[in-house]
């Protein structure tokens, strides 16, 4: 008989031990070491059973060892230091707050909104990269003291969890998660949960605040699930990225619409300011700029001003570089949603997110293009994805050069206590009473050349033995599952061969069978009796992606060949448990995308924080991050335009440089047994690549890069200033056509010396605009055999004087400084002190050609 309805017994802790249940809901456990080392040392076998889980081992303790421990004097001084270091953590001064006291424009709060939250494992809101990037921002943002406040929704399904059958094809279930056996806590105002509601086509859906505490920053997740709503409505947060278009679209208006609201009510309950910026992670929380702008309406803004002032405060992140990878939904549906949505006028809102540019379809909505035009700065997530995304992109800036589209890159970083090994951690430790540059988050990063040879290689090994246990017993489980024969599992892998990782989702893009290319080859690398390696393996293809599907079973189906079993493995249900061991224990990450379709590739980031050497396609953050110290690029066949000759051709190189230069590399050794070259890589990989691939380096680098400046324009933005900009940006746009660069003039010919100036004067005609409305600029840049200039430079034009016809004359002189051949034109662009650039209205006049 089935239960209808469930409910936990928890034992009642003694009260010595009652600062357990505090340590267990704040998440700050799941990468403190000195925290899971207390939890594990209540029951060693439960806290396995549990899976690490603390909230789940305290409902299941049983309550005399409860009673022994509370009686053990020397356990219960451990959990009053392990209280205490997480009140110093919570309240002391942390690297945000010494910053803010040097720049007290700094933000006073920041809401940051994704669709997907990969924290620690006993909260399964991911599906993979992008949650575990929130996720490690969130804890970058805690450690760093940075007062962010997360926004997401909860999944009472998370994302399906993965198993093979017999034919090696993927399989999906979706185990329904009980709040009450996970550490989070209602939102409450008094005694009752507090809700908030949100109309979605028609219907109005109330939704329960979960509230988890991720250190020192709290994160709200949204969920519809609840008594209140009628049985059609409690599903729409069910699952993630399930459902039809219509179940998308809903979920990103609770999440954009419902997360705002529920901000609100987070605050006025806490007494916590309210955010003065808004970073949307991704296009799915791109609604949450319309929930804002219907705020400011409310309060008795004009549509453009509440814009303009939502505008100044929001930040938003792009995450692909393909336009196939954003969510788009037809015109009409959100017309439907939003039509009536305060006293937002329904082709405003239409417009924000219409693709009304070349190439683009007006019919649809696109919630990237809605993220930049509703937010005043925008981001790539590595230097190579900016790039991309500004040729994606630009369109929304006509008449502008690519490298001027106003999409910036801040590069994904992984938060290193999360993810490097423990042992690793601790030979990292600071020396007490050491300090210098070396030595910052935590860890001293030159302290591996105080680790002798046999140590570190030592420690690798350990680390690679762990995966290999933790490898066997998913075999062992999935062999099962299978109704396959497992005598094979216990001899599977090795701890002293060298061993590459491929962990990645079934995207085709990311070609999980580019090693497949050549079979033979393949297993001739697998099986050499002196110097063999072996692949373990993971990843989920979408449940709608058959394609995805087919690569996995083609991997699967290899790995089950009897003279490879073993040796290439394929674990299921790639998680974040699955991973903390993987990364460690691996040699070589391996990472073949077609470039550059990789936005960033965080993944690769984890292993070479253990010490693992990429081995990857310059794509993401390998392109701008590579150096032989640290790994081996496989080179891009991107000029070969049929897709299996290009496919044959980087696989060639993949198997060159195994064969030629990782192989031997590890398998060459000194007197003592010792690969000492390979230590070398390794020692380089964490020193001098660790600190750059730091969730802290890149929370850092959007606090002062992101989110300072637009706290800044926030609160230039607001009242008259606000009213004023709306108003001038419309007269500017009105009066721009008939604006037109009518003649330039200038004295250079053929050849310019070093040192000589260069004069320009333009005649521009600015129908009514005035000179402070414009800024002239002479533009400048080295030029290729077609005449297009790259590199601008931007040189602002003085205006000398106004003719009888009106129109003005500017005029500039500059130094000609580098050889070389350089090219020019006049442009006229839009100015205004509270624009975040010449570029953000997207309007220039440029001189005609000749």
């Amino acid at each position: 008989m089935r239960a209808i309805r469930r409910f936990i017994v928890q034992p009642v802790l003694p009260e010595p031990l009652k600062p357990l249940g505090e340590l267990a809901t704040n998440l700050r456990w799941s990468w403190n070491l000195d925290t899971r080392d207390l939890f594990a040392d209540i029951d060693p076998a439960l806290w396995d059973e549990v899976g690490h889980d603390p909230f789940k081992l305290l409902a299941r303790v049983p309550s005399d060892r409860l009673d022994i421990l509370a009686q053990d004097k020397r356990f219960v001084r451990r959990l009053e230091l392990t209280v205490a270091d997480l009140d110093e953590y919570m309240t002391g001064d942390l690297w945000f707050q010494d910053w803010a006291k040097e720049h007290p424009e700094a933000p006073s709060a920041i809401g940051y909104f994704s669709a997907e939250f990969g924290i620690t494992k006993v909260l399964p809101q991911y599906s993979g990269g992008l949650g575990i990037l929130a996720g490690d921002h969130l804890k970058a943002a805690s450690d760093n003291g940075v007062p962010i406040i997360g926004v997401g929704l909860f999944y009472r399904h998370g994302y399906f969890r993965q198993s093979l059958n017999a034919q090696g094809w993927q399989q999906e279930r979706y185990p329904v998660l009980d709040a009450n056996e996970m550490p989070v806590r209602p939102l409450r105002d008094g005694e009752d949960p507090l809700l908030i509601s949100v109309n979605i086509f028609g219907n109005e859906v109330k939704a329960q605040i979960w509230v988890v505490q991720v250190g020192r920053v709290p994160l709200l997740m949204l969920d519809t699930d609840i008594d209140a709503n009628p049985g059609h409505l409690r599903g729409t947060t069910d699952q993630l990225y399930g459902g039809d278009q219509d179940h998308r679209l809903a979920q990103e208006v609770l999440l954009g619409v419902g997360g705002v609201r529920a901000l609100r009510e987070f605050c006025r309950v806490t007494g916590r300011p309210a955010p003065d910026v808004y970073h949307a992670n991704e296009g799915h929380a791109g609604f949450l700029g319309l929930e804002r702008i219907r705020e400011y309406m409310a309060a008795g803004d004009s549509f453009d001003t509440a814009l303009e002032r939502t505008r100044a405060g929001n930040v938003f992140t792009t995450h692909t570089p393909v336009p196939a990878g954003i969510d788009r939904f037809g015109l009409d549906r959100v017309r439907e949603q939003f039509n009536g949505f305060g006293d937002l006028p329904i082709d405003r809102v239409l417009d924000l997110g219409r693709e009304t540019y070349d190439g683009g379809d007006p019919g649809v909505y696109n919630m990237a293009v809605l993220g930049f035009r509703a937010g005043q700065r925008a981001n790539g997530v590595s230097q190579l994805h900016g790039e991309v995304s500004r040729e994606m992109f630009r369109g929304l800036w006509p008449g502008f050069a690519t490298a001027e589209v106003p999409i910036g890159s801040v590069t994904n970083g992984v938060h290193h206590r999360t993810w490097i090994h423990p042992e690793l951690l601790r030979l990292m430790q600071p020396r007490v009473g050491e300090s210098g540059p070396q030595i910052h988050d935590g860890c001293d990063w030159s302290a591996l050349d105080r680790v002798d040879d046999q140590t570190l290689w030592s420690a690798k090994r350990h680390m690679r033995t762990a995966m290999i246990e933790m490898a066997r017993t998913r075999l062992e489980a999935s062999c099962r599952s299978r109704g396959l024969s497992s005598d094979w599992v216990s001899d599977a892998l090795d701890p002293n061969v060298l061993t590459f990782g491929f962990a990645r989702r079934g995207a085709s893009y990311k070609r999980l069978t580019l090693m497949l290319t050549d079979p033979e080859r393949l297993k001739r690398l697998l099986n050499d009796p002196a110097t063999p390696i072996q692949i373990v393996i993971a990843g989920k293809a979408h449940p709608a992606d058959d394609i995805g599907k087919g690569l996995i079973q083609q991997m699967v189906q290899f790995a089950d060949q009897e003279d490879v079993r073993g040796k290439i493995v394929f674990l299921p249900d790639y998680d974040i448990s699955l991973a903390r061991p993987l990364y460690p224990g691996c040699d070589v990450w391996m990472n073949n995308p077609l470039r550059p379709l990789e936005a960033c590739g965080t993944s690769g980031m984890k292993a070479a924080l253990n010490g693992a050497a990429n081995l990857s396609v310059r794509d993401g953050w390998w392109d701008e991050w590579y150096d032989p110290r640290f790994g081996w690029e496989i080179p891009s066949a991107e000029g070969i335009t049929d897709s299996g000759a290009r496919n044959a051709q980087e696989a060639e190189f993949l198997y060159d440089i195994i064969e030629t230069e990782i192989i031997p590399k590890f398998y060459t050794r000194d007197a003592h047994g010792l690969p000492t070259g390979w230590l070398r890589m390794m020692r380089d990989t964490i020193q001098i690549l660790g600190p750059k691939v730091l969730a802290s380096r890149m929370v850092n680098d959007y606090v002062e890069e992101l989110y300072t400046p637009a706290a800044v324009s926030s609160r230039k933005v607001q009242g008259e200033a606000a009213v004023e900009l709306a108003g001038w940006k419309r007269r500017v746009r009105e009066a721009w056509p008939q604006v037109e660069v009518r003649r330039v003039e200038s004295g250079i010919t053929g050849r310019v010396a070093v040192g000589a100036e260069i004069v320009v004067a333009a005649w521009v005609d600015l129908d009514g605009l005035s000179a402070d409305d414009v800024e002239v600029q002479l533009v400048m840049g080295p030029v290729d055999a077609d005449d297009w200039m790259h590199d601008l430079q931007n040189h602002s034009m003085t205006l000398d004087g106004v003719n009888e016809r009106g129109i003005s004359h500017f005029s500039v002189s500059i130094p000609a400084k580098d050889p070389g051949s350089w090219g020019w034109t006049v442009r006229a662009v839009p100015r205004n002190e509270l624009l975040a650039g010449d570029v953000e209205m997207g309007l220039a006049a440029v001189a005609p050609g000749e």
